[in-house]
């Protein structure tokens, strides 16, 4: 495989994971992890297995998250790659008494090896470089700045969103 076709599957196994996470979707997720992958998030490390369980379906407390991935950094060895990945990542979270915003950047240090042909992140460690509480929510329900939308599938879910929809199970679709 060549050197760039490899950094391209490496880069594409990284995007198609984030959106996984951020549609709670456990065959995309698993589309990009090695079934003996090990991750370690800092408040969360385990096997693979252990991470699907505990991202899909996810805290029922985190509403919407949304993952705007930076530069990735890749070094390849063989069927090896070395990859990191800035992140911004945004969370809705339900906290009893009111909904709050949350936004975090840091770092995903990926070890990827290409078995058969294809690339999937055999470990992953979350590096955090700064979060911030932005506060309460914005209440959708009344529109975007005063103006109401003109249907219920504008704003993002992390189930049944409007995406799915979209790209459907077609050519589109996402496939493992």
């Amino acid at each position: 495989m060549s050197v760039l076709l490899a950094h391209h599957e490496v880069r594409a196994c990284i995007v198609r994971l984030a959106r996984g996470e951020d549609r709670r979707d456990g065959r995309v997720v698993s589309s990009s992890f090695w079934p003996d992958a090990i991750v370690d998030f800092g408040i969360f490390a385990g096997s693979f297995d252990d991470y699907l369980a505990w991202v899909v379906p996810g805290s029922p407390a985190v509403l919407v998250t949304q993952h705007l991935l930076g530069q990735t950094h890749i070094e390849l060895d063989g069927n090896t790659a070395l990859a990191e990945t800035h992140v911004t990542a945004y969370h809705r979270v339900d906290i009893g008494t009111e909904e709050r915003d949350t936004v975090l950047g840091g770092r995903y240090l990926d070890r990827l090896e290409e078995r058969d042909g294809q690339w999937r992140i055999a470990e992953r460690t979350m590096l955090y470089d700064w979060s911030r509480d932005e506060g309460v929510s914005v209440d959708w329900s009344q529109g975007l700045m005063g103006t109401p939308f003109s249907g219920d599938h504008f704003t993002g879910k992390a189930t049944g969103d409007h995406s799915e929809i979209f790209f459907g199970t077609g050519p589109f679709a996402i496939q493992k």
